[in-house]
């Protein structure tokens, strides 16, 4: 990669995960009739074709993650599982009272967190039976869990095989024992070696890691290392995340300082190493931080022009109602956003009160439709155009103007009507997507919201 192009392009911005982005919701949340409104809505005219999509965030881990920038709860008190699940089918069941009579078709369930495998796998059982007792499941679901090797046991596997779990996404982060040490991750490559063949004898047929480049004490030698064990045990599909270093948001990551962290040319180098690595290998690029295997459904939802992202990350199907349950969980009706109470006492008092847990959304306007369709399009396809009306408004003559000095730098292609990422330009996906933020260019915030772009 061009250093003067990292110097200049490597700056605060969204993983987008999301358009409007969180920071720049409404701040009055829909109301709990106005959000069940859209829920409805989107129901009615996508349940009976696509069904829905669950992801459901357990939040709880034993110890802290201190590279973590998720929402977590650390306790070594198992009692806690049989209250939050309580709390989380009770909330699934507000949910079904608004559905009425029409029983959900279940297309996508998630598991994430904190640390799903912190419940006991009778725990799970009662909580994904809980969920699908007054449901159906689409006969192309896909459920799958977050793991962590240190705790995931083979009855885990096993017990979430039986239900239905088809798919594992391991946290591997770094195999090189120095970084784990620094960054309070308790595992091994024996345990994620067996975690992976266990799954696949069971019967998984996708197998995710997670590997994490810029981590305190990390070096491109490490990278070269990880990623040869990575390549031996060959996952179908890999997230090569850039670490997120927020310590204002997340105060464990005042653990090491910024002396600590590999400087942006070292931070580079360790991406390119990875990188490189992977598609000698093999593996390809579909997507910001995401490679694929070609036989993995996710490089075959790219090249066919199917593949989504949403709250949960890439995906290989699209379903226009996402809900979320459980604590900071976000929900995405596709005209609204909202996302629950973060404080697991605040979840618990908002579900004792009979109201769903909503802390803060967002109703999404014409304006923020379009430009979100871009951004997806830009995320997932690394192009976007317009050609109707109903895909154009002012701000995207205003985005088109952004991106000329990117041009210039051979990061894009323009043309009249559409945008076309180059290969140069793919490691700026972030910055481009920038350019079609609107509400970041009208309300440049004054303290740092984002992690840095590249």
């Amino acid at each position: 990669m061009d250093k003067d192009l990292l110097f200049k392009y490597n700056t605060p911005g969204p993983r987008y995960t999301s358009y409007p982005t969180v920071p720049y919701w409404q701040k009055t949340p829909p109301q709990q009739q106005k959000w069940k409104e859209l829920v409805m809505k989107a129901f009615q005219v996508s349940n009976q074709k696509e069904g829905i999509s669950l992801y459901v965030h357990l939040p709880f881990c034993e110890s802290l993650c201190t590279y973590c920038g998720c929402n977590t709860r650390i306790t070594i008190n198992h009692a806690v599982e049989t209250t939050y699940i309580h709390a989380v089918l009770r909330e699934w069941q507000m949910y079904l009272t608004t559905f009425g009579e029409s029983k959900p078709l279940i297309r996508e369930i998630h598991l994430g967190g904190g640390t799903p495998t912190f419940f006991n796998p009778e725990n799970l059982k009662t909580l994904i039976l809980g969920l699908l007792k007054d449901s159906i499941v689409h006969p192309e679901a896909q459920f799958g869990f977050e793991a962590h090797p240190g705790n995931t046991t083979d009855e885990h596997l096993q017990t979430l095989y039986e239900l239905g779990f088809r798919r594992i996404s391991i946290g591997v982060q770094d195999f090189n024992p120095i970084v784990l040490a620094i960054i309070n991750r308790h595992q091994t490559y024996e345990q994620v070696k067996h975690l992976t063949l266990k799954a696949r004898e069971i019967g998984y047929t996708s197998v995710n890691y997670d590997i994490v480049y810029g981590l305190p004490f990390q070096k491109a030698c490490y990278m070269m290392e990880t990623m040869q064990r990575v390549i031996q045990l060959k996952p179908d599909r890999i997230a090569f995340y850039s670490y997120a270093h927020v310590p204002w948001i997340k105060p464990g990551q005042r653990n090491f300082t910024e002396k600590d962290l590999p400087d942006a040319d070292k931070k580079m180098a360790i991406y390119e190493t990875g990188r490189n690595a992977l598609e000698v290998a093999g593996y390809q690029d579909i997507g910001m931080d995401h490679f694929a295997l070609p036989s993995d459904s996710l490089y075959k939802a790219q090249q066919e022009g199917r593949l989504h992202r949403n709250f949960m990350g890439y995906t290989d199907m699209h379903t226009q109602l996402l809900i979320g349950l459980g604590a900071s969980a976000i929900s995405d009706s596709w005209t609204g956003y909202v996302q629950n109470e973060k404080k697991v006492e605040d979840y618990y008092q908002r579900i004792a009160a009979g109201m769903i847990p909503i802390a803060r959304g967002h109703e999404l306007t014409r304006e923020d439709l379009i430009l979100r369709r871009h951004i997806l399009s830009l995320m997932t396809q690394f192009e976007t155009s317009w050609v109707k009306t109903s895909e154009y408004c002012e701000e995207v003559f205003q985005s088109v103007e952004r991106l000329d000095e990117m041009e210039f730098d051979e990061l894009v292609e323009l043309q009249p009507f559409s945008v076309k990422v180059t290969e140069k330009g793919r490691p700026f996906i972030r910055n481009i997507c920038m350019a079609f933020d609107a509400l970041l260019w009208e309300n440049k915030p004054e303290a740092q919201l984002f992690s840095q772009t590249v």
